[in-house]
C-alpha cells in the first residue's frame, strides 16, 4: 500500500465556504497547521481538523491524549503517527513505560526503532522533564510519544510512601503546566495514550469512566481522542471442505472527545488489520459507497468490484490511493457544508 505524507495545499472550493466562517475565529484554535501530520486515517484526520486545512490531521505544538479500553488501537495510532513523522524527516522520542514496543511491531508503521530516542521510564517527571530538555535538530514536526500514561508512577509511590497514589495526580499537573508551553515554543507534537477505568464514585449523573492521572491531562490536552470498544473483523475460508473462521482485525469508532484544534465531537471509523495497521483504503472505499448512490465500490465514479477485498486490491495495484483519498476529502467537505448555518455576526 502506498503511504503518503500530507503536504499543506489550499482548501477545495467545497471546504472553503465552510472554513471561511472560521477565519475570524482562527486565533481561538490551537496548533500550528503549517506543520501537520496524518494519523494514518483520512476520516480521522478530517474529524480532527478538516475544517482548518484540506485533509486535516494533527498540527504541531499541541498535547494529544488518546484514551480508551484495552485493545482499541491506541498504540497503533501512536505508532502510525510516529512512523509518519520519521518518513517526513522528523525526529521521534518514544517513552514506553510498559516496554511493549518491539521491532517487528514497529516495522508495520515504517517506524525505525534504531534511530528512536527510546526509553522505558517509571515516573511522571522522567517523561515530561525529558520533553523540556529535548532540542531536536530536524526541521518540521518532531514528536514525543508516551505509551501509556497509566503505567507511570512517582518516586513516593515506588518507595511505598504513597500507597494510594495521591501524589501522581499532583505530579501530572505540575509537569504538564511546565511542559505545554515548551511544546508550543519548540513546535513539538506530543501524543500520549491512556487507559480508561471505571469511576466507582461517579454516582448516577457522573462520568462512568475516567482516564488515570487526574483531571490535569484532560485540561492541558489540546486534543483528546476516545477510542471505543472494538468489534472483531472475521474472515471465513474453505479449507479441506470445512469452513474456518479467524479474527483478522478490529473496527473502532474514534471520537474527538475534546478539541481546541477545531470542532469537537466528530467521529471516525477506524479499521485495524493485524500485522498491517490502519487500513485507510478500506474505510475510504466504504465511505464513498455509503455517501453516494453507487451500488459497488468506486474510485472517481469508475466501478471496481462488488467485493470490498477485491476493490482494495484493485486500488493498490492501479495506484489509485491518492485519487481515492482526495475523493473522500471532497465528499466529506460537501457533507460538512450541509451543516453550516448562515448567521449574521454578533455585534
Amino acid at each position: 500500500m502506498e503511504r503518503t505524507i500530507k503536504k499543506i495545499i489550499p482548501l477545495s472550493d467545497q471546504v472553503k465556504n465552510h472554513a471561511s466562517q472560521e477565519d475570524a475565529k482562527e486565533q481561538e484554535y490551537e496548533g500550528n497547521i503549517a506543520e501537520i501530520i496524518s494519523t494514518g486515517s483520512t476520516l480521522l484526520d478530517l474529524a480532527i481538523s478538516g475544517g482548518r486545512v484540506r485533509g486535516g490531521g494533527l498540527p504541531s505544538g499541541i498535547l494529544v491524549e488518546i484514551f480508551g479500553p484495552f485493545g482499541s488501537g491506541k498504540t497503533v495510532l501512536l505508532c502510525e503517527v510516529a512512523g509518519a513523522i520519521q518518513r517526513q524527516g522528523g525526529q521521534v522520542m518514544f517513552h514506553d513505560p510498559e516496554a511493549r514496543l518491539n521491532k517487528q511491531f514497529a516495522r508495520q508503521f515504517d517506524l525505525d526503532t534504531d534511530i528512536l530516542e527510546y526509553s522505558t521510564p517509571d515516573t511522571v517527571p522522567e517523561v515530561f522533564s525529558s520533553v523540556r530538555e529535548w532540542n531536536p535538530k530536524a526541521r518540521g514536526i518532531n514528536g514525543i510519544f508516551a505509551d501509556s500514561l497509566a503505567a507511570l508512577s512517582t518516586e513516593m509511590e515506588l518507595s511505598d510512601k504513597d500507597q494510594y497514589g495521591m501524589r501522581r495526580a499532583k505530579e501530572f499537573s505540575e509537569e504538564l503546566r511546565k511542559t505545554c508551553r515548551v511544546l508550543v515554543n519548540k513546535n513539538l507534537l506530543m501524543v500520549c495514550s491512556n487507559q480508561v477505568r471505571q469511576n466507582l464514585g461517579a454516582g448516577p449523573y457522573g462520568q462512568k469512566y475516567i482516564s488515570p492521572g487526574g483531571e490535569s491531562i484532560g485540561f492541558y490536552s489540546s486534543l483528546r481522542l476516545r477510542t471505543n470498544k472494538p468489534s472483531k473483523i472475521k474472515e471465513n475460508k474453505k479449507i479441506a471442505g470445512k469452513d474456518v473462521t479467524r479474527v483478522v482485525g478490529v473496527e473502532v469508532e474514534v471520537e474527538v472527545f475534546k478539541s481546541s484544534v477545531w470542532k469537537p465531537y466528530r467521529t471516525a471509523p477506524l479499521t485495524i488489520i493485524f500485522d498491517y495497521g490502519i487500513d485507510d483504503i478500506r474505510q475510504n472505499l466504504q465511505f464513498v459507497k455509503d455517501y453516494t448512490e453507487n451500488k459497488m465500490y468506486t474510485v472517481a465514479g469508475e466501478g471496481l468490484h462488488a467485493s470490498l477485498d477485491k476493490s482494495i486490491q484493485m486500488v493498490e495495484e492501479n495506484e489509485l490511493v491518492n485519487i481515492l483519498r482526495n475523493e473522500v476529502i471532497d465528499l466529506w467537505g460537501k457533507i460538512e457544508q450541509r451543516f453550516v448555518k448562515e448567521r449574521k455576526p454578533k455585534r
